[in-house]
């Protein structure tokens, strides 16, 4: 029952990607969520890191570990188009995309999937230019 609840919610978490990349290839919105979690995971302090994967299904949470290694984190990544070369290699594994609309789309995903503490703990460890990438926190679907 676990392992089924994680892989429907990963699938949910894909379908909402692709949706908003206006792509159906659910290959390209994984690239996508791959690329920018992993692009994230590697900006972020290790305890900081941890705490965000805390958040995530279990199954996402294996995509967001896979390859890491705490050791020279976080990555002195300062601009935007830093993690858009990141995710713009994923994406090439995909057969391409465009690396600023996957980034914009997974970052709605996880604005709606995730809890805005966390969010803003996490945006808060990063450079002013970089912390634009994450979402308007206030203004969240469903509050006013």
């Amino acid at each position: 029952m676990l392992f089924e609840n994680t892989l429907k919610q990963t699938h949910i978490w894909l379908a909402e990607i692709s949706e908003e990349i206006g792509d159906p290839d659910q290959k390209l919105a994984y690239h996508a969520l791959r690329g920018v979690l992993h692009a994230l995971r590697d900006r972020l302090p290790v305890d900081e890191a941890a705490q965000f994967a805390a958040e995530l299904p279990m199954l996402v949470r294996g995509i967001y570990y896979e390859g890491y290694r705490s050791a020279g984190k976080p990555l002195r990544m300062r601009e935007p188009e830093e993690i858009y070369e990141r995710v713009q290699r994923e994406l090439d594994m995909a057969g391409g995309g465009n690396a600023q609309t996957a980034t914009r789309a997974v970052m709605k995903v996880l604005r709606h999937r995730m809890s805005e503490g966390e969010l803003k703990d996490a945006q808060g460890t990063f450079p002013p230019h970089l912390q634009r990438l994450f979402p308007d926190l206030e203004q969240r679907p469903g509050q006013h």
